[in-house]
């Protein structure tokens, strides 16, 4: 990891737990078309919520017909009123301040516009260098767009840089980008698992003090 030189962050799962806030987003728009809520218990569904990007949530939600709507519908909203359900990671703030220090910060996420909304309500803006959403590329994750942009506004080619993401689509990401990836609190089998923000700092910035 001594090679690293820049952090790529996912968004939900990994800044923020962000599940209650999701459901409570694309349930606003399914309200509107008459249709039943996504429930926690539907892990499915609920997954689908947490990590897709919407035009692919309302496609399997709503149906292709429905989407370009439900999309209008979606952009009205105002999703300050859902970023109270948003839990920042324990520890995310701190860590973040202390990786800004030594690393250019990025963050790539299959969300739209709220993101910029997010990072301004929680002061995170200042520790990140740019920031990749689905609206900037032309396939979100899985494909490796996303990163590609965010390495490309980093001035670094994608193996030189960590991505830390929670989920499958940011690994399959990561292997089509060529990138590195640490899988943040996730089942998943990665190089690179990492249970706490804290754990990023004492691998990138602590430790290598130590062996300076």
């Amino acid at each position: 990891m001594n090679d690293v030189c820049g952090i790529i962050f996912d968004c939900d799962g990994v800044l923020f737990e962000s599940r209650q806030a999701n459901l409570a987003y694309y349930n606003a728009v399914l309200e509107q078309f008459g249709e039943t809520p996504v429930e926690s218990s539907d892990h499915t569904r609920a997954h689908l919520c947490h990590t897709a990007a919407s035009p692919q949530v309302f496609a399997q939600l709503l149906g292709a017909e429905r989407t370009p709507a439900a999309l209008s519908l979606a952009a009205d909203l105002d999703y300050r009123q859902f970023i109270p359900f948003m839990e920042p990671e324990p520890g995310m703030q701190e860590a973040l301040a202390r990786l800004a220090e030594s690393y250019p910060l990025a963050v790539a996420t299959n969300r739209g516009y709220s993101m910029l909304s997010i990072l301004e309500h929680f002061d995170l803006s200042r520790f990140f260098r740019t920031v990749v959403t689905s609206r900037d590329v032309e396939r979100p994750k899985p494909a490796p767009d996303m990163l590609h942009e965010a390495a490309r506004r980093l001035q670094y080619v994608p193996h030189q840089l960590l991505f830390v993401g929670d989920s499958e689509l940011d690994q399959a990401a990561a292997r089509s980008a060529g990138m590195p990836f640490a899988v943040y609190r996730g089942e998943l089998q990665a190089e690179l698992s990492l249970g706490h923000h804290a754990e990023l700092v004492e691998l990138l910035v602590t430790r290598p003090e130590r062996s300076a």
